[in-house]
Order: structure tokens, then C-alpha cells, then sequence
């Protein structure tokens, strides 16, 4: 029996999360088309740094160009024709949302709007579509699971999420289309995002400057590292949802919703990590004290984010375990690399 070699479409490839997963899929003998703006929310240079090392494989074919374009990802779709698309591709990050909300109604709404359309033209087996824990907003009932109601958003990126899981429901359950939203909690590692915590920390700490520290301190985090992440989304691929026959399915996780085969997954460690013990796990890394800016919060932030991801693990037997010292001293030796400091 001849096997197949599949075809993903990975949106946001230049990404922190689409090369790490770009690059997963192709160690899996996947042919991947890789999708990205390449907008200048931070330095394309480490985009384009990204794109080049996927570029590497002759499985990988690199497309340059904006979601929210008419008609390019639909183009994309009729001619690869990919069995599994990943749209990762998003206007990140909760600050950024309160300078520049235009950025993300043209990434997250229109963008994702053209890959449910492009979807709906040229069905795949699944359809996975990134949300974020921020989705969870105001919710104090920790830690989060994907049954909680999901009402109080507090930044607009989170609020462009809410209604990306929205539409892809309503789409899943018009035409059939298999799809699964993972929601994310506070991604790290290796080629991570400038804007970031971690990256910033680092930076600042080996150049000497201070480091602001929002709500004195005062918040945790469910950090995830990159390759647990990975892991998680690689095996969620081969794990499609199926409408729900009765209401049986639903009680075994096997779907949130009773009428399409949609369902959103937490990825995360599962464990709350202070922000102050994040620090000293960057200064541990570093062997070098960071000098604190304490701050007041910042608007639109949340306090603390905690995943339940039993779901993950019912579904695909894993559950995300780098701890937050060996993760962070992994991206100090990328990055300490990467500008040879």
C-alpha cells in the first residue's frame, strides 16, 4: 500500500508558532505551503530568518502575502489543495490591540473570514484554527476549561477571537466542516516573539536596562513551551471532531457543541507559574540580576491564566511538562546564539 503524502496549509509560517509547527509537520513528511504577511509587528528580519530554514526542505513552498487579501487564500486552497489546514496567522498581542484595533479586524476577522470561505470552497479533513487563552477574559473561576462560558473578553484581540471561534462554529455546522480552535496559553521558546515577555526580559536584562514588571508583580501565568505545544497541535490534527450523533458525545469530550463538529481545546501546562519566579528563572538562565520597573497593570490584561487541559489529553493522550526553568534556559541559549551575546 502506497502512502500518501498529505499537504497542510500553514498560515503565519514566519510565525513564533507557524515555523515551529511548519517545521514538525515537514520532519513528518508532510508537504507544506506556508502562508505569511510578513508585517513588520516586529522584525521580519527573524521572519524571514524562519521562512529561509523551512525553505531548506524542497517539501516546503513559501507564499508571501496577507490574509485579508481577495481571493488569495482561496487561490491557494484550489491549487495545493491541502488535506489539513492550520491558520495560525493572526494580528497578535493584547497591547498592540488598544494602539492599532484596525490591524486586527483586517488579520482576524476578514483573514480568518477568507480561510472559513477558502475552507468551505475546497473541504479538507480539518480545518485547525488558533484562539487564545485571553478569550477567557474576566473569568475568576480558574483553571480554565472550554465549558466555561466565554462572555467577558477585556482586550479587543481577545474579543477578535471570541468571534473567530464564532464564525468557524456557524461554518462547521452549515457545511460540515471538521474544525478545531486551540486556545493557547503564553507561548515560549526558541525564535519567540520579540514582543513577548521572555524576549524582552532577556534583552533588557543582558543590556543592562531595567525591566518593567506589571502589577508589582502580582500575576501568574500558564506558560507553555513550544515543542509541548507543537506536540499538542500535531496530534490534534489526526484527532478531527465529528458532529455530535447524541448527547452521549458530547459528555465524552468529544465535542462542545451539539450541532457541528467544532470544539476548542486548551493547550497548556496546566500549572499557574508566579510572574516573579518567571524572572528568576530568566535570571538563573542569564546568571545575571534584572533590574525592576514595578508598574501598575496594564489595560486590557488579566491577572493570571491557568489551563485545564484534560481535554488534550483525553483526546490525544498528551499533556504539555517542560518546566518553566528548562523552557526558559533553552530560549536563553537560542537567543544568546541567535545575537551572539
Amino acid at each position: 500500500m502506497t502512502h500518501m503524502t498529505r499537504t497542510a496549509l500553514v498560515t503565519g509560517s514566519a510565525g513564533f508558532i507557524g515555523y515551529h509547527v511548519a517545521a514538525r509537520l515537514l520532519a513528518d513528511g508532510f508537504k507544506v505551503v506556508g502562508l505569511d504577511g510578513m508585517t513588520d509587528y516586529y522584525d521580519v528580519t527573524l521572519k524571514q530568518r524562519r521562512h529561509q530554514m523551512l525553505s531548506q526542505s524542497s517539501n516546503f513552498t513559501p507564499i508571501e502575502g496577507l490574509l485579508e487579501t481577495d481571493g488569495l487564500v482561496m487561490d491557494i486552497m484550489s491549487e495545493h489543495k491541502p488535506d489539513v489546514v492550520v491558520h495560525l496567522a493572526a494580528q497578535a498581542g493584547v497591547r498592540w490591540s488598544i494602539e492599532n484595533p484596525r490591524a486586527y479586524v483586517d488579520a482576524n476577522l476578514i483573514g480568518a473570514f477568507n480561510v472559513l470561505e477558502a475552507v468551505r470552497a475546497h473541504p479538507c479533513s480539518h480545518l485547525l484554527m488558533a484562539s487564545t487563552s485571553s478569550i477567557y477574559g474576566a473569568n475568576t473561576v480558574m483553571p480554565y476549561e472550554e465549558t466555561h462560558k466565554v462572555d467577558t473578553q477585556m482586550s479587543f484581540y481577545a474579543a477578535t477571537k471570541k468571534a473567530n471561534e464564532a464564525m468557524a462554529h456557524s461554518y462547521s455546522h452549515l457545511y460540515d466542516l471538521p474544525i478545531t480552535m486551540f486556545r493557547f496559553f503564553t507561548v515560549y521558546g526558541p525564535w519567540g516573539r520579540p514582543d513577548m515577555a521572555l524576549f524582552k526580559f532577556t534583552k533588557a536584562t543582558l543590556s543592562g536596562t531595567a525591566i518593567d514588571v506589571y502589577n508589582h508583580g502580582d500575576m501568574s501565568r500558564d506558560f507553555t513551551y513550544i515543542d509541548d505545544l507543537v506536540e499538542g497541535i500535531r496530534l490534534l490534527i489526526d484527532t478531527p471532531p465529528v458532529r455530535p450523533d447524541d448527547a452521549n458525545d458530547i459528555e465524552d469530550g468529544d465535542s462542545l457543541s451539539e450541532v457541528a463538529a467544532w470544539r476548542a481545546v486548551n493547550i497548556g501546562n496546566g500549572e499557574p507559574v508566579q510572574l516573579m519566579a518567571f524572572i528568576e528563572a530568566i535570571e538563573a538562565a542569564l546568571d545575571q540580576e534584572a533590574t525592576k520597573n514595578f508598574m501598575d497593570m496594564q489595560p486590557g490584561d488579566v491577572p493570571a491564566t491557568w489551563a485545564q487541559a484534560d481535554l488534550l489529553k483525553r483526546l490525544t493522550g498528551y499533556q504539555p511538562k517542560t518546566d518553566v526553568r528548562t523552557g526558559v534556559a533553552r530560549f536563553v541559549e537560542w537567543y544568546r546564539d541567535y545575537y551572539q551575546v
